[in-house]
């Protein structure tokens, strides 16, 4: 315990270049203080004591505004910069070294039951306003833009914005994104088509007619 201790406020210090020391970090930063909460919450709940391990981490709610669910899984050295707004769910996975900004949601959809809530792999950053809905995977290595709502997985090593999320970058290389200005007119199309068929159709009554003239002549 005394070894994470050191190590969740090394890695504050490590990632925020606003950091003065380490005394600071323990008494003035809330997604410090936050992060310590769950620790400490997480112990009472993985030993079954689920009402101690809610009033700790709803006590941190009232301090901080950060809400991590006592049954999350959170690994070392896990940076909540700023914090207010965040909310973390019951079973959600967080691997080392991620960082998250203020105003992330790790949450549901309300459609699952059981494992609900997202997996983010190890070295994740999730920007601010940042929505991860579902109970799938964030890989390792990846980029969550702020504002972005993601609602499928996320390969490692990728860069993921917009809403819904898409991925624009994977494994240092631009990906091809379909342009949505430019985007083919469905209606327009369909349209276009019926009137081939038309054109078609005049043209086979036209030579009909021809022949039945000629017919009669």
């Amino acid at each position: 315990m005394l070894k994470r201790f050191f190590e969740d406020i090394q890695c504050v210090k490590d990632r925020d270049p606003a950091a003065k020391s380490a005394i600071e970090i323990i008494f003035l930063y809330p997604g410090f203080k936050a992060v310590r909460s769950y620790r400490k919450a997480h112990w009472f709940y993985n030993h079954k004591m689920f009402f101690i391990a809610r009033a700790i981490s709803q006590r941190c709610v009232r301090k901080t505004n950060i809400e991590i669910h006592p049954g999350a899984q959170i690994g070392k050295r896990f940076f909540i910069d700023h914090g207010t707004g965040v909310v973390i769910g019951e079973t959600a996975i967080i691997g080392d070294d991620c960082t998250i900004y203020q105003g992330v949601t790790l949450g549901g959809t309300g459609k699952d039951s059981g494992k609900r809530h997202p997996t983010l792999g190890n070295n994740v950053l999730v920007g601010s306003g940042a929505k991860i809905l579902g109970p799938f995977k964030v890989g390792d290595n990846s980029k969550v833009a702020a504002g972005a709502v993601v609602l499928n997985e996320i390969p490692p090593d990728s860069t993921a914005v917009g809403v819904p999320a898409m991925i624009v970058r994977q494994k240092g290389r631009k990906m091809e994104l379909l342009d949505q200005v430019h985007i083919p007119d469905p209606v327009a199309q369909e349209l276009c088509a019926l009137r081939h068929k038309v054109s078609i159709l005049e043209k086979t009554l036209e030579e009909m007619k021809n022949e039945t003239t000629k017919s009669n002549n």
